[in-house]
């Protein structure tokens, strides 16, 4: 009998948490532990977890010797840590070193870019991953291109209100730039795969659904809604434009979070459709790997079958607790 890895997740309750979690438990090939502050252990999402029988350590990430416990044995430490924490994972990481943690997944789960420059949230995120290759930890970085669960438009009908987070129909330039999407729920799948995967270990890997393009998108809603959807274009300058004055807005108050937000918000559709990163083509530059290719067995749903959820009344609005 193979043993199973042991698991500890951060960020098991938000929304690329959950997915992960979900996506170890469905492959039967771990035993999760889910590390919370102890702010959170009393939140519903928590207490569920609990009631599911996942184990759970209420830690404040300055305690050493509470996490040095948690992470005694611990296999792999996988972090879906919200974006305005992202430096707190540094707690984690000598602690992780001293226990002998075998791989750390920090948290990375976006699109694809420049390691710095061009995303204030992905700079983050790779020092981050600097700090984790400066203590010699083996790791696997993990992006996952944008989700379908917040890339299609509303239509005049109404009818997929219920599930759309961003109701403002927008293209952005001409609507062909190409971006790598993935439906949420395999984020968790894939994850479960590469883990269990030795070629990933200290390599940068990519899983994505789909490769589309706004105007991909909107064709599809068009043809399964049966409805014409009418689209505000935003200019590449606009784009451009957007992201001074996001940048500019924060340098005011860096402790804002709603101003990092969106500056975030800006920097995304800039590296998405104006420098047009978050494709295979520059992922593959880049040095990752590709997980399609690495799991062909694997076939993730595409966008078409989501959007037909949508249609049908049954998916599930993100962000929506």
């Amino acid at each position: 009998m193979t043993t199973k890895q042991r698991v500890l997740l951060l960020g098991a309750t938000g929304e690329t948490g959950s997915s992960i979690l979900n996506g170890l438990q469905e492959s039967g090939n771990f035993d999760v532990e889910v590390l919370v502050r102890p702010a959170s252990v009393k939140k519903p999402s928590v207490q569920k977890l609990q009631e599911q029988g996942v184990k759970i350590w209420s830690i404040d990430l300055d305690n050493s010797t509470d996490l040095t416990s948690a992470l005694t044995g611990i296999d792999i430490l996988i972090s879906a840590i919200g974006p305005h924490d992202l430096l707190q994972q540094k707690k984690l990481l000598q602690t992780a070193k001293n226990a002998g943690v075998k791989r750390i997944v920090p948290c990375a789960f976006i699109t694809v870019a420049p390691p710095q420059g061009a995303m204030l949230l992905r700079d983050q995120k790779e020092e981050i991953y600097n700090a984790i290759k400066f203590l010699g930890i083996p790791y696997t970085v993990i992006d996952v291109g944008y989700w379908y669960q917040i890339s299609f438009p509303s239509l005049p009908s109404g009818k997929v209100d219920y599930a759309t987070l961003l109701p403002k129909n927008v293209v952005h330039g001409d609507g062909t730039a190409p971006n790598l999407l993935i439906d949420l729920r395999d984020i968790g799948l894939f994850v479960a795969r590469i883990l269990c995967d030795d070629r990933t270990l200290n390599r940068y890997v990519y899983s994505f659904g789909e490769v589309l393009s706004e105007n991909d998108i909107y064709r599809i809603v068009e043809e399964l809604s049966g409805e014409k959807v009418e689209s505000t274009r935003v200019s590449t300058e606009s784009i451009e434009e957007a992201v001074e004055k996001a940048k500019a807005a924060l340098t005011l108050d860096q402790e804002d979070p709603m101003k990092r937000i969106g500056l975030y918000k800006a920097q995304y559709e800039y590296s998405k459709y104006v420098r047009q990163d978050n494709t295979p083509d520059y992922a593959n530059y880049l040095g990752y790997l590709n997980a399609q290719q690495l799991y062909p067995d694997f076939k993730p749903r595409g966008f078409r079958e989501y959007f037909t959820e949508v249609m049908a009344g049954t998916a599930r609005k993100v962000y929506d607790s």
